[in-house]
């Protein structure tokens, strides 16, 4: 066995060791809930623009699209851009990466890789600054409902010329909004990446801090997700990225497609 095999295995008991931690769990989710009314995601940026995602699942994120490699990434809810801007940033990290190993250079206008960022209302400020962003290149945008049958189509033509699909569902949190959105793109996912569903954390929170919103316990893309799941099984919760962030707004939400 090998210096790497045996770090590899290291890290899987450590997770192990995490899911099993019941007193740590419930501190996790405790901790969760009394920096929510903080709004402590918030606080972070990526390459300037805010975020509004917890650290934990960014670097999930960011490992997930590393070993996938995806050539094209649809991210349902933009807000500020901070996601899109983190996603197109791996995506260049991609495609250095493959110029490194060929002998290449990157050339950000002739890149084929693509962050597909849908959102019901780009605000100008916002769509300022994305397209003013040195990651512009790699991203575009549909402004819409990313429900709506013209997007769904539009997103579905846009699709057909990529083979490695990554999904990432950050948009309404209702349940009925949730499901459709896996519907809709679930299905582009390929087998190996992921359909990476934020917020089912609501699911485990109190009620009061969606009490202005559409959604709450019992009604959030948790429960999308476990309806979603009963009449699809070539995905499969990734247990074993939740246990290992601990903190995370997306327990039971890093789908892997399977088959």
């Amino acid at each position: 066995m090998t210096e790497a095999e045996k770090f590899a295995n290291e890290v899987e008991a450590n997770i192990d060791s995490l899911s099993k931690d019941k007193m740590l769990q419930t501190l996790s989710q405790i901790w969760l809930r009394d920096t929510a009314r903080h709004k402590w995601s918030y606080n972070f940026r990526w390459m300037g623009r805010p975020a509004i995602q917890l650290p934990n699942d960014a670097w999930a994120m960011q490992e997930l699209i590393w070993d996938v490699k995806p050539d094209l990434i649809i991210e349902a809810g933009i807000a500020h851009g901070g996601s899109l801007i983190c996603y197109a940033s791996m995506m260049a990290l991609l495609d250095m990466a493959e110029a490194v190993e060929s002998g290449g250079v990157v050339d950000p206008v002739k890149t084929k890789r693509k962050v597909l960022g849908l959102d019901i209302d780009i605000r100008a400020h916002n769509r300022e600054a994305i397209e003013a962003h040195p990651m512009r290149p790699w991203i575009q945008m549909i402004q819409g409902s990313s429900i709506a049958p013209e997007v769904v189509s539009q997103v579905h033509e846009i699709a057909k010329g990529y083979k490695r699909i990554l999904v990432s569902l950050d948009s309404n949190h209702t349940h009925d909004h949730v499901l459709g959105e896996l519907q809709a793109y679930a299905p582009l996912v390929s087998k190996g990446s992921y359909c990476v569903v934020f917020d089912t954390c609501v699911e485990d929170m109190p009620a009061t801090p969606s009490a202005d919103r559409p959604w709450g316990p019992g009604n959030n893309p948790k429960t999308a997700v476990w309806e979603y799941l009963k009449i699809h099984p070539e995905f499969e919760i990734d247990k074993s990225i939740h246990n290992k962030l601990l903190i995370t707004v997306a327990p039971d939400g890093y789908l892997k497609r399977i088959a």
